[in-house]
């Protein structure tokens, strides 16, 4: 067991550093940079332009700033922002812990919801309840969240109820206050990532109540209740495993522009600025972040597959 979760993390950093190549790259071989429009500016002498450069580096072989990026990555450094004249990290770290937050959240509730909902949608195929929330899913997973998320602006500008802008009053402001600038936010994320968790999940339990071995288990009178956590659960529990990754990987990037859309000081914005600033280095650390995010979702997918499914371990999968 030890050794596939070694070879899945190693997997893991293979991909996180092609990622990472391939954005520093297809960043820095594309027209223009951070000091691009100062050329424009009359009172920006070319002098003064060269001298910027190479003080942050853009003056040197695109190979040698790719290796002293790479090198700075492998001592947890992160790059000097342009635009703000700080180290990245010291801009991510924030950002990244309001995005963790609003994302951890939604997360939680869309997999609660899915589950309870699901497992009921599956335990009733084909009645009155199964197709209520099919359809509501349905519904849920073909509007965008752009437009859930002004929807939802606009019903709370009629009511004014919530909060819309931000994530607190001020810098002192309570966990309350907190909270209620997040109901937006999570409320959308969660409509985002709930219908593609929710058929899954009613798909899963309605092909396991379906298996030949349930259909036998209740032949012989084992107690429902039983059934369900003893043999449903863990049977059906494989293909709910391996959405996690895929989860984390939608909610990623519906959180991009959820954060935007409701001023959520998180990643959105950093990258929506850093992308019209050209600030490279600011601009992968989003990148960089959301990969190694959905990596680890997807690694601990494998984790809990392993450890679920007695096959797996002994290397029949």
């Amino acid at each position: 067991m030890m050794t596939r979760i070694l070879r899945r993390l190693a997997q893991s950093l293979t991909v996180l550093f092609a990622v990472a190549t391939f954005w520093f790259f297809a960043l820095s071989v594309a027209p223009g940079d951070y000091f691009s429009e100062a050329r424009i500016n009359p009172l920006t002498s070319p002098k003064t332009l060269q001298n910027l450069r190479e003080a942050y580096g853009l003056s040197k072989p695109l190979y040698v700033r790719y290796a002293k990026w790479m090198v700075s990555l492998a001592h947890g450094d992160l790059g000097e922002s342009i635009a703000y004249n700080q180290p990245v990290a010291s801009l991510l770290a924030p950002r990244l812990r309001n995005t963790l937050l609003l994302s951890a959240t939604s997360l939680a509730l869309a997999w609660a919801l899915a589950l309870g909902l699901g497992f009921w949608a599956g335990a009733t195929a084909g009645g009155n309840i199964d197709r209520t929330l099919r359809v509501v899913a349905a519904i849920l997973l073909a509007v965008p969240e752009i437009v859930v998320a002004m929807l939802l602006v606009y019903w709370d500008a009629k009511t004014g109820w919530l909060p819309t802008g931000g994530m607190s009053q001020s810098e002192n402001s309570g966990a309350w206050d907190i909270a209620r600038h997040m109901v937006l936010p999570v409320a959308v994320l969660t409509a985002t990532t709930f219908p593609l968790l929710f058929r899954h999940v009613r798909v899963a339990v309605r092909d396991t109540l379906d298996a030949p071995f349930i259909r036998t288990a209740l032949a012989f009178g084992i107690d429902p209740l039983r059934l369900v956590f003893r043999y449903v659960l863990p049977a059906a529990a494989n293909p709910l495993f391996s959405l996690v990754g895929l989860s984390v990987a939608v909610l990623l990037s519906s959180s991009l522009i959820v954060e935007v859309v409701f001023g959520w000081p998180g990643l959105g914005p950093m990258f929506l600025d850093a992308l019209f600033a050209r600030d490279t280095y600011l601009l992968l650390a989003p990148m960089l972040v959301s990969s190694l995010l959905l990596l680890a979702g997807n690694l601990l997918a494998d984790i809990l597959l392993i450890w679920n499914d007695p096959r797996i371990r002994a290397g029949t999968d």
